[in-house]
């Protein structure tokens, strides 16, 4: 597949200029990004209309159970994201191959420990969701099957980050379709034309993220099997085992770990707290979360870009080219934010009742729409600085400032829930986002201060 290419060292203005680069690098990661928040969607309105809230409660607790499972393992996208894009820049393609490597051994590795470990997993998980009856039940179901995915979903994220970091949007976009669009077809046949209710979803899931596996690790080895010099397995090796390299990995990761662990408590404690308010409200929370993850998945393409760009500016050192790749991300990253905030405000009630039938479900998420609606908007900032520095690598400022931003979660939750119940449940969430953004935005000035401004050519051949 051909793509739009860039020098590692580019000018100031890439060419075309910067609007046309940040959306040939955000358009195909938006649409790729936006389908996973349609699968889940697709996941929610499947069994939206069962006939009982607890089925939207079991899938939405599941999904919430593997979203902390999977994504605290999120460094495998992320920092595999930032090392490739410097390692772009630079025009290491050693480097390259060694930046897919290792990550995915470590992949695999951590998604069968993730196997050997799921009755303790288990049990752990739905003691801390504390839900109904009925919706553990549906939980358990959904469990018990989906957890044989994790090192295709674990693999997954590597084959993400890598291309990502070569610049490979529309690779992503079609892994992402292939992967969603199989899981989509397999809900409404196991669901819908077989009757299987929550373990249809779950069947369907294993399967999508495991074909998607095997694929995407094939057309990157094809890839690297046609470079010049692909055969140096011992090169190779003899980079994998870098100690400085392994070093700078371990501690990114663990950065990155303890940031996602932050951020994952709040999605699942945001679930707990529903669930506490009953099947209904969980039900219509889980409705309005399907809004916000395509809020998150949508603004995140931005992100994204801003992640490569950045990263690769780095690694060419060079300041103008990652300041103006900041600023033309960020300004993107915040029109789209307006203008998904006006679509959720005009039309919001009739995509409610899109996903249920259920009267009492689509007033409980209709007395809550408002706050998805400023969601956007609060949000957009603290994505961009998450990208950025995701991309130059700097993982320790995410770390702290996640940690002062879970702190001040907690917080905002202990002191709004008894006086305004379900809607101190949302205002603690958007504090969350805002304090997330104010914090890593004081960390910025340093950041760009150290990149670099020497752009001369670096060794080495890049993908």
């Amino acid at each position: 597949m051909t793509e739009p290419s860039s020098s590692p060292h580019a000018a100031a203005t890439p060419r075309g200029g910067w609007n046309r680069r940040v959306w040939q690098l955000a358009g195909p990661i938006i649409l790729a990004n936006l389908t996973t928040p349609l699968l889940g969607a697709v996941d929610t309105a499947v069994v939206g209309h069962l006939p009982d809230a607890s089925y939207i409660g079991g899938v939405a607790v599941g999904a919430v159970i593997f979203s902390f499972l999977f994504w605290a393992f999120g460094f495998l996208r992320m920092g595999t994201t930032g090392f490739t894009a410097q390692a772009q820049g630079a025009g290491d393609g050693e480097e390259l191959r060694a930046c897919l490597f290792r990550p995915l051994a470590l992949a695999l590795g951590l998604g069968l420990l993730l196997i050997l470990l799921q009755a303790p997993v288990k049990l752990v998980a739905l003691w801390a969701i504390d839900a109904s009856a009925e919706v553990s039940a549906h939980t358990a179901v959904y469990f018990d099957i989906r957890i044989w995915s994790a090192p295709a979903a674990l693999v997954n994220y590597v084959v993400l980050g890598w291309l990502l970091g070569v610049q490979r949007a529309r690779t992503t976009l079609v892994l992402q379709l292939f992967l969603n669009g199989v899981n989509i077809a397999l809900d409404l046949v196991f669901v819908i034309g077989l009757g299987w209710e929550v373990a249809g979803v779950a069947w369907a899931t294993l399967i999508a993220e495991s074909a998607a596996a095997v694929l995407g690790v094939a057309y990157i080895f094809h890839r690297l099997g046609r470079l010049p010099d692909a055969g140096n397995w011992r090169a190779d090796w003899v980079r994998l085992k870098d100690p400085t390299r392994l070093m700078a990995l371990v501690r990114v990761n663990a950065d990155i770990f303890l940031r996602t662990l932050c951020l994952l408590m709040v999605t699942t404690i945001f679930t707990a707290e529903s669930a506490r308010f009953g099947d209904v409200v969980l039900a219509g929370n889980a409705i309005l979360k399907q809004f916000y993850a395509f809020i998150v998945y949508g603004l995140d393409g931005f992100a994204h870009a801003a992640e490569i760009l950045a990263g690769s500016a780095l690694g060419a050192r060079n300041r103008e080219t990652f300041r103006r790749a900041v600023v033309a991300c960020t300004t993107w990253g915040v029109a789209c934010a307006v203008l998904t905030s006006a679509v959720l405000a005009l039309a919001g009630p009739l995509l409610i009742r899109l996903f249920t039938s259920l009267p009492a479900v689509q007033d409980s998420a209709e007395a809550y729409l408002w706050w998805i609606v400023v969601t956007p908007m609060v949000s957009v900032w603290s994505f961009q600085l998450d990208g950025i520095f995701i991309g130059a690598t700097r993982t320790a400022a995410m770390r702290n400032a996640m940690i002062l931003s879970f702190g001040a979660f907690l917080a905002a939750n202990w002191l709004l829930l008894p006086a305004l119940g379900n809607h101190g449940l949302w205002l603690s969430l958007i504090l969350f986002l805002a304090a997330r953004a104010v914090t890593l935005g004081l960390y910025y000035p340093a950041l760009e201060s150290s990149v670099g401004t020497d752009s001369g050519p670096a060794r080495g051949k890049a993908v």
